[in-house]
């Protein structure tokens, strides 16, 4: 009788199977009590049992996620080690404008005498260019007014990076006098970085680098990975030469 007035209740006959498959909203706790009795609607330690694989699956899926989380952390923290190396560049013959809007050779600009320090950034970048701007800036505090070194910031968005959003992109990070940030042409920045081994396709593939270099003339010091400023400064310390007579500007 009870399976008849069900059966009626829910508009027609059907499988066991499938009426365990469907949800009763409108029923009672009374009717889900008899459901339960003539096995329509599976009991506690049933749907336990059908759940039990549910979540071993769950589990394993889980602990297959961490382990690829866990190996991409591996994989950046070897990407992140900092390779030094030496190496001459021929710097091109090749005109950029720099934040104050002046157009500069720039040899000139790295050939009058100071040590240089330079990277590869742009202004809208939220990966790389933030934290290698913070390194520059925390070195150039550590220096102090005093210490005539240059820090050289070339843009590789010339198209974006005008000398007004250089200007803004310096005062973001403190810049003080002796941090110069350049643009120009798009065909002059891939000149540059290709002078300086450092073109990779566009500047979403672009890859932390710092360039140091006590005199013209002496080897650049190349940074592969993100140089703290603690290294920058201790290469610095190391440089035994003094820096030849500045040009004024």
């Amino acid at each position: 009788m009870r399976r008849e007035a069900l059966d009626e209740c829910c508009n027609g006959k059907s499988s066991d199977r499938a009426r365990r498959n469907v949800f009763y909203p409108w029923l009672s706790y009374a009717h889900s009590s008899i459901l339960r009795e003539i096995g329509v609607v599976a009991s506690s330690s049933e749907r336990e049992a059908h759940m039990r694989p549910v979540i071993v699956g769950r589990y394993f899926i889980s602990a297959a996620l961490l382990g690829t989380s866990l190996m991409a952390a591996g994989a950046w923290a070897d990407k992140a080690d900092v390779r030094r190396s030496e190496a001459h560049y021929v710097i091109p013959a090749v005109t950029l404008v720099r934040e104050d809007g002046k157009s500069v050779d720039l040899s000139a600009e790295l050939n009058d005498g100071r040590p240089v320090v330079l990277n590869f950034i742009y202004t809208s970048c939220t990966t790389i260019c933030p934290l290698s701007s913070q390194i520059f800036e925390q070195f150039q505090e550590e220096l102090g007014r005093g210490e005539p070194v240059h820090l050289v910031s070339i843009s590789i968005d010339p198209e974006q990076d005008t000398p007004a959003r250089l200007r803004a992109y310096a005062a973001q990070y403190h810049a003080m006098p002796g941090w110069d940030h350049y643009s120009g042409t798009l065909a002059t920045v891939i000149t540059v970085q290709t002078a300086f081994n450092a073109y990779r396709g566009d500047k979403m593939s672009h890859t932390p680098l710092t360039l140091m270099r006590a005199a013209p003339g002496k080897p650049w010091v190349r940074f592969d990975g993100f140089a703290r400023a603690d290294d920058l400064m201790a290469e610095r310390k190391s440089w035994l030469a003094s820096p030849a007579s500045l040009v004024a500007r």
